[in-house]
């Protein structure tokens, strides 16, 4: 058995036993897959984690940055209590609407949002609205603009918020400080800013399992 396979099949113990598939979340991958979206969703698993660090923190409004078919955002949308709400961005329109489809079959509909366009143009315009705190901030987009990303995240959060931002790991090669590659540098510049800022303490874990190998940044804000 290969290192991968052995990988997998851990994957799909824990998720028969811990993340069981139910119909909509099935119907999300399936309708994404039919609308050529890239399966570059979260693990069953991973989701089910997202939304147990959600409950944890008690959150009652979250905010994703990439969206892709919603399949994260059904995850994190149960996590919340019924007024609370999640606005999600994504950059592709068609990406977009196949996630407001699967989110109201789920029927998440009335307290999730997506938001089309790129999050850097998102992001002033949400923050000209003036909303509440975020209570949570998953960040999954365009690696090369992770270090923006992280601080809007600071910008729309407070006290006691939480900041996560997937696929840190690179398949190994963030550890490279003389990659030219703009996901890794983001990626690298990110973390630096996790370590650096005054107002965040954060560390990074290394996963493998279906997804391969990679991994995930978690920082509260302190202050």
């Amino acid at each position: 058995m290969s290192e991968s396979q052995r990988w997998e099949d851990v994957d799909d113990y824990f998720t028969t036993l811990l993340a069981p598939a139910d119909d909509a979340l099935e119907a999300a991958l399936r309708d994404s897959d039919a609308e050529g979206l890239p399966h570059i969703n979260v693990a069953p698993n991973q989701g089910k984690l997202l939304q147990l660090l959600a409950q944890i923190q008690g959150a009652r409004r979250i905010l994703e940055i990439g969206t892709l078919g919603g399949y994260s955002t059904i995850w994190l949308g149960r996590a919340l209590p019924a007024d609370g709400r999640l606005i999600t961005l994504e950059y592709d329109a068609k990406h977009a609407d196949v996630a407001r489809r699967n989110l109201a079959r789920a029927g998440l509909d009335t307290i999730t949002e997506v938001r089309t366009g790129p999050a850097l143009e998102s992001l002033p315009k949400l923050a000209d609205e003036n909303p509440a705190p975020f209570d949570l901030v998953f960040i999954d987009a365009d690696k090369a603009n992770n270090p923006h990303y992280v601080e809007w995240a600071l910008r729309l959060t407070t006290t006691g918020s939480l900041i996560i931002v997937d696929n840190v790991v690179r398949g190994g090669a963030v550890s490279n400080a003389n990659s030219t590659d703009p996901s890794i540098r983001g990626t690298r510049t990110a973390l630096q800013l996790i370590a650096d800022h005054p107002r965040l303490s954060g560390t990074a874990v290394q996963t493998v399992g279906s997804k391969g190998y990679d991994g995930f940044a978690l920082a509260r804000v302190v202050s």
